[in-house]
């Protein structure tokens, strides 16, 4: 799952996105208002986790004025903490408001209970012959048994679930599995296919992922 952090002060921006990455979420950091309505442009995001004060603008004008937008669920994260501050934020728009400092538990907890709620994409459990991954839980199974999969190779599978039959690109995986500043090696892709693959098969779960040589990978029932 994707989210969108924007904050202003890089230390804080830099240390919310890595907190979170060891969490198993992907994260990109917009520093301004613009840099975050170019993201959304630019990439599907799960959740926004949106700082107040940001230097091209007020972040609850910002979502006040995106109310047709379809935007992600969104954490408003803030140093103004009154009540009055909260209720502000909850009324603009906001599905959870979160005063600084934080504790960074509680925040990738917060995260995980919105992305649970009904409407969101962590709803359903996606099945295929005998394949099952559950958003949310962030848990991937093969014929009953319970897949033991890294980050980035649970991310894999899950974006392969979601669009089992159709062949999926390269850069759709990377744009999926990686920030925009998060290099990405030659080889990296392959990798993370060549691990999925094979845990695929010690469970029993045959030739599902295939390679689509110069196009990119696709998973189908056996």
């Amino acid at each position: 799952m994707r989210i969108l952090v924007v904050e202003d002060n890089p230390r804080m921006g830099d240390l919310i996105a890595q907190g979170l990455r060891e969490r198993g979420f992907a994260c990109d950091v917009a520093r301004r208002l613009v840099e975050a309505d170019d993201a959304l442009a630019s990439a599907a995001f799960d959740l926004i986790l949106l700082d107040v004060g940001l230097p091209d603008g007020d972040g609850l004008d910002w979502l006040r004025s995106r109310p047709q937008r379809g935007l992600p669920p969104v954490i408003v994260l803030t140093a103004r903490d009154g009540l009055a501050d909260r209720i502000t934020g909850l009324d603009a728009g906001a599905d959870d408001y979160l005063p600084k400092p934080f504790a960074m538990d509680e925040l990738a907890a917060r995260v995980r209970a919105i992305l649970r709620r009904p409407g969101n994409r962590a709803e359903a459990v996606i099945e295929l012959g005998g394949l099952t991954f559950d958003p949310a839980a962030q848990a991937a199974s093969a014929l009953g048994q319970r897949l033991d999969l890294a980050r980035r190779e649970l991310g894999l599978f899950e974006l392969l679930m979601r669009r089992a039959g159709e062949v999926v690109r390269r850069g759709q995986i990377e744009e999926g599995l990686y920030a925009f500043d998060e290099p990405v090696t030659p080889n990296a892709i392959e990798a993370i296919v060549s691990r999925l693959r094979r845990k695929l098969e010690e469970a029993g779960a045959g030739e599902r992922l295939h390679t689509i040589r110069g196009v990119g990978y696709l998973l189908k029932e056996d």
